[in-house]
């Protein structure tokens, strides 16, 4: 994420409003006031300073020379574990044009090669069919189900989680995308 993709992720949030409040946070402050410039600098500036402590990998999604989305892996632990949490949102407009697959599947590449993670997790809510195809598409395995997991839009959600090993693909996840485009 640049400096400069306040106004553009601002514009973008906003216009997103209705497709994204499904998969969000709570929050007592409006959507709008969530999602001004002023909102994505402060953002950006607490990721920045987890990402250089190694707490998060956060990127931005480019199509055509525009930003659309965002992925990131956060909640990154070391040690015995090397685990991180996956998530990510795509615009609208792009959503099921395999933009964001491919976002995802290049992030848990890097993930796995130069970060040194062993394990992603992504935790989905059950009826958002559209991003469990996508893991599932990816190789990410169903491990479970957890119960009133996360105050999302205004109520305690369950979320399947699902995980994907970096043994999982050893050609590695682009690979596997890549595989399941048409030529």
């Amino acid at each position: 994420m640049q400096r400069s993709d306040a106004a553009a992720w601002s514009r973008l949030r906003l216009d997103n409003e209705q497709w994204l409040t499904p998969w969000e946070p709570t929050s007592e402050l409006p959507w709008s006031q969530r999602h001004t410039p002023a909102a994505y600098r402060a953002m950006r500036r607490i990721s920045d300073r987890r990402a250089r402590t190694g707490g998060s990998l956060p990127f931005a999604i480019r199509w055509q020379g525009r930003l659309v989305g965002q992925v990131t892996v956060d909640n990154i632990v070391r040690g015995a574990l090397r685990s991180g949490h996956l998530g990510y949102w795509v615009d609208r407009s792009v959503a099921g044009q395999g933009v964001t697959s491919l976002a995802v599947a290049l992030v848990c590449d890097h993930a796995f090669g130069p970060v040194g993670l062993h394990r992603l997790q992504a935790d989905i809510r059950p009826e958002n069919r559209p991003s469990r195809r996508l893991v599932e598409r990816l190789g990410f395995r169903q491990e479970g189900l957890l119960r009133g997991y996360l105050d999302i839009d205004g109520a305690w959600r369950d979320h399947l989680a699902y995980a994907l090993l970096a043994e999982d693909s050893p050609g590695g996840v682009f690979h596997r995308w890549r595989a399941r485009v048409p030529d």
